[in-house]
């Protein structure tokens, strides 16, 4: 298995993605969408979770299909984003058929970075326009780090991002990951120098310096997002969002499984994961377009779903680009890098 020829969550043939951000609110949106409607469903395993239309993708709930799914900045006005973009797939007359009337469907999840330094004193909401300028961007190619919503994301010791990995199985199915990562947690291991998902690395997609040699890790954390962010609440300023993707057929059940298992990758990719103040969430996506040829293989499908997460994780940290005002330092800027 290899990452495909983007290492991005396009990989998977039909999904597209976009990104809309604004430097100096320090925050922004990212859509993910696709040709056609395609399967979803979503798995909560943190303790502050930020959503919009998820009790919609639990398997018995009626609508087995949505039209985009929106990450976004911005806390509980984040959410607003995913108005943004319906209002853009309205225009197209995309949406669920009820009656003669369409109504979009359009999951989001939100992190919270209102306390990063940007200026956030707007007058109306900005987040709509952001959600509907992201949906009308959406490509196949993106750029990944302070961009969408990973613009104004911090983990633990370095600013956060948006990150994305794929893998391409040997029987031609794809799978992909999409994250936002602004954790409590750290990305790193102490010492800032080695990732928590180095062993997941290929290649020298987030530098190649492998796992750290050190034992004992991990007992004693500490945090320069926490220091930075007293005496505000910055147990409560964090989460983790993410999508995977596959174009093998997954039915609604089934795309909840993929992102129960991807949860993996965050626990791998992130210590502490999943804590009280994290709002930690994956959506599982399938467009459908390829035949799985036994129950058994949705095992493997979630498998390498958790590794592409824990490796977008690493790729958003590592590819995060300094910003003026920032509260924390980027990985590269601790690190020389090309």
């Amino acid at each position: 298995m290899t990452p495909g020829p983007r290492n991005l969550i396009t990989d998977v043939p039909g999904l597209l993605v976009g990104n809309a951000q604004d430097a100096v609110l320090k925050s922004g949106t990212t859509v993910l969408t696709a040709e056609k409607p395609f399967a979803a469903s979503v798995h909560v395993m943190g303790g502050a979770p930020g959503t919009r239309e998820t009790d919609l993708l639990a398997p018995d709930k009626t609508v087995s299909r949505v039209d985009a799914i929106a990450l976004s900045g911005g806390s509980a006005f984040g959410l607003d984003a995913c108005s943004g973009v319906s209002d853009a797939l309205r225009r197209r007359k995309r949406g669920f058929p009820v009656g003669n009337a369409i109504v979009p469907i359009v999951p989001g999840a939100i992190l919270f970075d209102l306390l990063n330094g940007g200026d956030k004193n707007w007058g109306d909401n900005p987040y709509r326009a952001l959600g509907q300028a992201a949906f009308e961007c959406a490509a196949q190619d993106f750029a990944l780090g302070t961009v969408g919503a990973g613009t104004g994301a911090l983990a633990a010791m370095h600013k956060g991002g948006l990150g994305s990995a794929s893998m391409r199985m040997d029987n031609g199915i794809t799978v992909g990951a999409l994250v936002a990562a602004n954790p409590l947690g750290s990305v790193a291991t102490p010492g800032d120098r080695h990732f928590w998902a180095a062993p997941f690395e290929i290649a020298d997609e987030f530098g190649g310096l492998g796992p750290d040699p050190s034992s004992g890790l991990g007992r004693h954390p500490f945090s320069r997002k926490t220091e930075a962010m007293r005496p505000a609440a910055p147990d409560q300023a964090n989460t983790t969002i993410a999508i995977v993707a596959t174009d093998a057929a997954l039915t609604k059940p089934q795309c909840h499984r993929l992102s129960v298992a991807a949860h993996d990758g965050i626990a791998r990719a992130i210590v502490p994961a999943h804590t009280p103040g994290d709002g930690d969430l994956v959506f599982g996506v399938s467009t459908g377009a390829r035949t799985l040829e036994t129950d058994a293989e949705l095992g493997l499908l979630g498998h390498i779903a958790s590794l592409c997460l824990a490796r977008a994780i690493a790729r958003a940290i590592y590819l995060a680009t300094p910003a003026e005002g920032d509260l924390l330092p980027c990985w590269s800027e601790l690190h020389d890098i090309d």
